[in-house]
């Protein structure tokens, strides 16, 4: 077999495409059922009808969600063996066992109560289903854990040896605890929620800009935008702190996405400037033209007005990544989460105001139609922050210790866009289907006409009367 450089780039944009795609279901899965626990919980502790409904259209939403990743995850998980199997048998004795605690833990762990949660409703008690609930939120969170465990030894591998072709682990607790996974684990989970947030903001949102079912989700808008109030500053916070860490343990990775070439002016100073936007030269090694702005390069990474930040021309041309996609890819996902953050204090300004009542919240239409883009703001942001750290390790698949043209799979051109195309119209396929689902469950819209079910029985209630907040009052057995 022959490793031309035209079959290895195809493997990885095989690759990128799988994980791309992939990266769209497992934030919304871990987040989304976060929410439906808090808001079943609110259901189980006051007896608000309103909490029900809301947690069984959402749950509709969700099992769609949880599909898609499931079966995408799974692919890709096929994909490491087809595309990269000189990089799975070496890093095997390391990345298969966090990829099998990911399987016991939390695949199989969150497979055994979803059942519950899904089709227990009427006949566990409500406090047993909440349960369930909990467990897969849980689940969820723990395969998210080992994921970026995984991932996070691959950006800075620590407690293994590279010998005679494997990795051999020689402190699991150097490996597990890696620099990266100390922030990019809670930067990765306040990612989840901030997804699940703004989802449930954009649908409230849509349903009460078309004038459906507003006293519901007039409840689910306030409470997702107040808490994106606390999530979408915390996130910009951690990934600062991320940022620190890719300084000091991908110094290649951080000068890439700064589009930082030179560590020096060329009158000695310290080049401190950091590019708003940048293109590189013909040569590759500066750039053609920028907009800078003095001093913020290293007040950003370094915290300091004149800190020094290593610039690509401190390394081999060999070990440096490319320059494009990191440096844009970075300032989009950034982007996106100010927009996210200036998003939800226009909500807690309107909140201050008392514009969230259900008389008064139809009236915010630009704020509602500004909601309903937040939707997809997230999925920008995960897309790009995962390019960042995907292309910003390059020319490495872990590390400092194995090239990604050293892990990827012998295979020839045609083989290589063989899987390229299958793996395309598989992705765009289950894509499509989510689609065509989710947009179904919006048409039809939440079901507030069927009775309460809960514990062997159902409650008769409905959103339509005129105290729609009150707990029902009229119980018979099914």
């Amino acid at each position: 077999m022959q490793d031309s450089p035209l079959a290895v780039l195809i493997s990885r944009l095989d690759f990128a495409w799988i994980t791309t795609m992939h990266i769209l279901y497992p934030p919304l899965t871990i987040g989304l059922a976060i929410l439906l626990f808090l808001a079943e919980w609110r259901w189980v502790s006051t007896n608000n009808e309103n909490w029900y409904r809301l947690v069984r259209f959402f749950e509709k939403l969700f099992i769609v969600n949880f599909g898609a990743g499931v079966a995408t995850g799974i692919t890709m998980e096929m994909a490491f063996g087809i595309l990269y199997g000189p990089f799975s048998q070496a890093a095997g004795p390391f990345f298969g066992q966090v990829l099998g605690y990911e399987t016991i833990t939390a695949f199989m762990y969150e497979a055994g109560f979803i059942g519950l949660m899904i089709f227990g409703w009427g006949k566990i008690s409500k406090r047993m289903h909440l349960f369930a609930t909990f467990n897969v939120a849980l689940g969820s969170t723990l395969s998210a854990m080992w994921i970026l465990d995984a991932n996070s030894w691959m950006q800075t591998p620590a407690g293994v040896v590279l010998k005679n072709g494997f990795f051999q682990i020689v402190d699991w607790g150097a490996a597990l605890l890696n620099p990266d996974v100390l922030l990019g684990f809670p930067h990765m989970l306040v990612a989840c929620f901030e997804i699940g947030l703004c989802f449930v903001t954009a649908i409230s949102a849509w349903f009460i800009l078309t004038g459906r079912h507003i006293p519901l989700f007039q409840k689910s808008l306030k409470c997702a935008v107040l808490a994106l109030v606390v999530v979408a500053p915390l996130q910009i916070y951690l990934g600062d702190g991320l940022g620190r860490v890719v300084a000091d343990d991908q110094p290649t990775a951080l000068a890439a996405l700064e589009g930082h070439y030179h560590t020096y002016n060329p009158d000695g100073s310290v080049n401190t400037g950091w590019h708003v936007v940048a293109w590189p030269n013909a040569a590759g090694d500066g750039a053609a033209w920028a907009i800078t702005i003095p001093h913020v390069l290293s007040l950003l990474e370094t915290h300091t007005w004149n800190g020094k930040v290593p610039g690509l021309d401190d390394f081999p041309p060999q070990n440096r990544p490319p320059m494009l996609i990191p440096f844009y890819a970075f300032r989009v996902m950034a982007g996106a989460g100010a927009a996210i953050m200036l998003l939800a204090f226009w909500g807690l300004w309107i909140a201050l105001r008392r514009g969230f009542t259900v008389e008064r919240v139809a009236q915010h239409r630009w704020f509602l139609r500004a909601a309903i883009a937040c939707g997809f703001l997230p999925y920008i942001a995960v897309w790009t922050g995962w390019w960042v750290r995907e292309v910003g390790r390059q020319p490495w698949v872990v590390y400092g210790l194995m090239r990604t043209a050293d892990g990827v799979s012998h295979m020839g051109v045609a083989e290589a866009s063989f899987w390229l195309v299958g793996y395309i119209t598989f992705e765009l396929s289950v894509w499509a289907s989510v689609w065509y689902f989710l947009a179904k469950i919006m048409r039809q819209g939440p079901d507030i006409d069927s009775p309460i079910v809960h514990g062997g029985h159902q409650a008769l209630g409905s959103l339509e009367g005129p105290n729609h907040d009150a707990a029902p009052s009229y119980v018979r057995p099914i």
